[in-house]
């Protein structure tokens, strides 16, 4: 009988990417992963001075972290992040793929800038770290988890890029775990509801009304409820997961159409 593992909820002696983590959900992720006790490499493309709080905030609990600065949609900048793990601890295990845009725009008035910009943040970017983390896991094994979205299956009016950017990632994500398995990397997806943010209110708040009122669940989603589903799809409690999506919306999608 193989023997189980004794901690599920740890990441101690690990070492963790996460992109896009300056802020919003990326930033609740890094902090989730060290308080697991994970070395966290923290992922920015311009906002530095978020970046710092947050390698600030784990240091202040006793743990390490390093802010990272690259452009993930070249290849240079994917590698970048990568080698920084490598370079700062030792080695990768764990990489959250989260660093996206989600611009709105109705699809009649969309130029095909507005989508390929889109496609390039989203997509590309995904890609091309997924593979320079592979690489960096392949000997060792490791866990990697791509940020998608329920509007992934479901649209929304003004959304139609996005849309086909995260249904884009979840077939990325199938595909890698279906390649990847046989190196012990596993790649999940996480695909989260409508999640609070600092002015959130101020800006929409008739679509936050909205949700409140139509989610099974009353309320929205908040950085931590994304945070422990990643940390889940990352510890040996979901060793024998991969290529799955984990939908993390207080009941959203299964509320009736009709």
């Amino acid at each position: 009988m193989h023997d189980l593992p004794q901690e599920t909820d740890d990441l101690a002696g690990k070492v963790a990417l996460v992109t896009g983590a300056s802020g919003g959900i990326g930033s609740g992720i890094a902090r989730r992963f060290a308080r697991a006790r994970a070395r966290v490499v923290v992922h920015y493309r311009r906002d530095a001075r978020g970046a710092e709080a947050v390698v600030g905030d784990i240091e202040s609990i006793g743990c390490h972290a390093v802010a990272v600065q690259a452009d993930l949609r070249a290849p240079e900048g994917a590698d970048r992040v990568v080698e920084a793990a490598a370079e700062s601890f030792g080695r990768l295990d764990v990489a959250v793929l989260n660093a996206g845009v989600q611009p709105t725009r109705p699809l009649a008035d969309m130029s095909y800038a507005d989508f390929r910009a889109v496609q390039e943040s989203n997509v590309d970017a995904t890609f091309l770290v997924m593979q320079a983390a592979y690489r960096a896991m392949r000997d060792e094994g490791g866990a990697l988890v791509a940020i998608g979205s329920i509007l992934g299956a479901q649209p929304r009016p003004g959304h139609a890029h996005y849309s086909v950017s995260k249904a884009a990632v979840r077939m990325l994500v199938r595909s890698a775990a279906l390649e990847y398995a046989r190196h012990r990397v596993r790649v999940n997806m996480v695909s989260p509801g409508l999640v609070d943010r600092p002015a959130l209110r101020q800006e929409w708040p008739e679509g936050v009304a909205g949700w409140e009122s139509g989610n099974p669940s009353g309320r929205l989603g908040q950085a931590t409820d994304i945070a422990d589903a990643c940390l889940f799809l990352c510890t040996q409690a979901s060793r024998w997961v991969t290529g799955q999506e984990l939908v993390v919306d207080g009941g959203a999608s299964v509320r009736p159409t009709w």
